[in-house]
């Protein structure tokens, strides 16, 4: 019976198998590739929503810079295409680096629509993160006896193993400065302290690199609504004034002052670095965030820029150094410099603190880039120095820049995302970076200023910070500082100062909204008795 009924059931399945085959096979097949619902791998991300940036990473910097000195940008940009590395060939044929100028490098990437997703960026920043790679290998910065002769200076470095590169004497601190390179093997700490034991030396310190801080950068056409000048509520304030014959200084990569915004904003120009290099984005878009005045508005468009060259490329990026910046410190305070400008980062360095003081201490305004390391960065410099206005970056919907560095130094934010600005050769492009909130700070400063010129650097910070208008928690926080310069409020808050011009009295705001002359005024006349002595000195006629 157990047999016949085993037999009796293998001949039932065998029948129902032959006659279900095909269908035996689609249900395994099915089985294999089951039908799911997948979503989209490509998100949908609301208007509201911020594009995810790691805050770690740094811009990458447009190296269409020069050598081993430096003259860079950082900036990230989508869109925009990598080029080889300008070479020496390429620079000295007189024809530059066309179509380099805006390949970003080491603060200002560069890449296709998906670069700035993949985009390690930052190395700029990065750089300034590791304490090996935050000086220049093998040089060091010193201050010697100012009565040495070059012979006698040459003399004093060889005894200490040691070759002078560059060596003068820098008026802003009183003292003559001397970049030296370490000739053997010796390590850097060890030849400090054998120089500085010597008694023609008073100071030595490593010669430190600085960075710009720009992350972002797509080359665009047209005129796309300048956000932040209605953040910035830059229309009415420039009812009241317009930054007129108020002289900034530029500390930063090459500025194109043929550009048509810049028209008769250029003061004067100055190559701290003495290379051959051609404009820069960086430099031209800072310069265009304060004083554009064509197709777009900077925040104080008859101001008047001092274009001092100070960075170029290097292998690692554009930047530059402990003695270049302090040279370009010296420079604009020789120059009548009212406000200096420095969208840059770097280490805690002596020497330029030491240069930033006496310029503070003379009246002029020093304002600086928080940085675009991110939330666990350390305090970069000079924006932490005590005497200098730091300013972080927010965005068209008022969000914290997700790069921009954070700290107490923070004295108030401004815009600095996504900033149409103009670039070398009458171009435009997008850039992003606390770079360029500085810069707007830089020109609404030249507004408070235009109304009284006789404001101390501590005033101007005070009116600044009393008007922002408070972002994210109440009160100050370390993100957005006092909150979001505000150029209307804090021009309505500076009292004007009646000016005497062709023996009648005028007020500030009813000059003319675009400079006249591009004249540099004489060292003399600009020092001359504080900041109504360079407002005089440097006033052109009325239109």
């Amino acid at each position: 019976m157990k047999k016949r009924l085993a037999l009796l059931a293998l001949t039932t399945a065998s029948l129902l198998f032959a006659d279900l085959d095909g269908s035996a096979v689609q249900a395994q097949s099915i089985m294999r590739s089951p039908n799911l619902n997948i979503e989209s791998r490509i998100p949908s991300i609301g208007p509201t929503v911020a594009p995810r940036i790691n805050p770690v990473v740094a811009p990458r910097i447009n190296p269409n810079i020069a050598g081993s000195t430096v003259t860079g940008l950082d900036s990230t940009s989508p869109n925009l295409r990598t080029y080889p590395p300008c070479s020496s060939a390429d620079r000295d044929s007189g024809g530059g680096c066309p179509d380099r100028r805006f390949r970003s490098a080491n603060g200002g990437g560069s890449g296709g629509p998906s670069a700035r997703g993949r985009d390690k960026g930052a190395r700029g920043n990065a750089m300034l993160a590791v304490p090996g790679l935050r000086a220049i290998a093998g040089e060091l910065v010193a201050e010697i006896d100012g009565s040495l002769s070059n012979a006698q200076a040459d003399e004093l470095a060889r005894r200490h193993g040691l070759a002078r590169l560059q060596s003068g004497y820098f008026p802003l601190v009183s003292a003559s400065i001397g970049l030296f390179r370490i000739t053997d093997r010796r390590s850097s700490e060890a030849v400090s302290r054998e120089f500085a034991a010597d008694a023609s030396v008073r100071s030595v310190q490593p010669n430190f690199r600085y960075v710009l801080q720009d992350q972002g950068a797509a080359l665009t056409e047209g005129d796309p609504a300048q956000y932040a000048n209605a953040k910035l509520r830059l229309p009415q304030a420039h009812g009241l004034a317009n930054g007129a014959n108020v002289i900034i200084a530029v500390i930063d990569a090459a500025i194109d002052v043929t550009h048509p915004e810049l028209a008769n904003s250029i003061a004067g120009s100055f190559d701290a670095l003495g290379s051959k290099e051609g404009p820069h984005a960086h430099g031209t878009g800072v310069a265009g965030a304060i004083a554009a005045h064509a197709r777009l508005m900077g925040s104080a468009p008859a101001a008047r820029i001092l274009a001092i060259r100070a960075f170029g490329d290097a292998p690692s990026g554009a930047e530059s150094t402990s003695f270049v910046v302090l040279k370009a410190l010296d420079y604009a305070a020789a120059h009548g410099a009212q406000i200096v400008n420095m969208s840059f980062a770097g280490p805690k360095d002596g020497l330029v603190d030491r240069g930033i003081a006496v310029a503070a201490a003379r009246g002029i305004v020093m304002v600086a880039a928080a940085g675009n390391a991110g939330p666990n960065s350390p305090p970069l410099y000079p924006a932490a120095n005590a005497a200098v206005i730091a300013v972080s970056a927010t965005d068209a919907q008022d969000r914290l820049f997700a790069a921009s560095n954070r700290g107490s130094y923070v004295a108030l934010a401004a815009p600095g995302v996504d900033i149409f600005l103009p670039v070398p050769d009458g171009k435009y492009q997008m850039m992003s970076g606390t770079s360029f909130s500085a810069a707007y700070v830089s020109g609404l400063i030249a507004l408070i200023l235009e109304r009284n010129p006789a404001l101390k650097p501590d005033e101007v910070r005070a009116i600044l910070t009393k008007t922002a208008r408070d972002l994210g928690p109440p009160g100050r926080d370390d993100m957005f500082g006092a909150g979001e310069a505000d150029a209307f409020a804090a021009v309505s808050a500076t009292a004007p100062v009646p000016v005497a011009s062709a023996g009648k009295i005028e007020n500030a705001s009813d000059r003319q909204q675009v400079p006249a002359t591009g004249t540099l005024i004489p060292p003399a006349a600009a020092m001359a008795s504080g900041k109504a002595a360079v407002g005089e000195a440097n006033r052109a006629p009325a239109q």
